[in-house]
């Protein structure tokens, strides 16, 4: 029957695995058993984990300036459309009111 493989190995986690045949040698010989563990980079702040979700704030923060900008760029074009349009057409009257959009500096 064949034995499944040990499970990576993690600090802070399981024992390496030691091959029955090298343990009973290193006890049978005396003969130390030296285990050679893999270097594991080092435990860190995730920065990716962090920096993805500013990433995306910013983004949507610099989006909705842009909006905002944009939005008032359009009013104030309407606002000048809308003195040159009052200036040509001159006072408008109803009845006997006149109202004068627009004045001339």
């Amino acid at each position: 029957m064949r034995q499944p493989p040990p499970p990576h190995v993690t600090v802070g986690g399981i024992a390496p695995h030691i091959p029955a045949d090298t343990y009973r040698r290193a006890q049978a010989t005396g003969q130390p058993v030296v285990i050679v563990v893999p270097d594991t980079p080092a435990a860190g702040f995730p920065w990716r984990r962090v920096l993805i979700p500013f990433a995306v704030a910013g983004a949507v923060a610099l989006g909705a300036w842009g909006i905002v900008a944009a939005l008032c760029w359009l009013l104030d074009a309407a606002a000048h459309t809308a003195t040159v349009i009052a200036e040509t057409a001159g006072p408008i009257g109803a009845g006997g009111l006149t109202l004068k959009l627009a004045t001339r500096k």
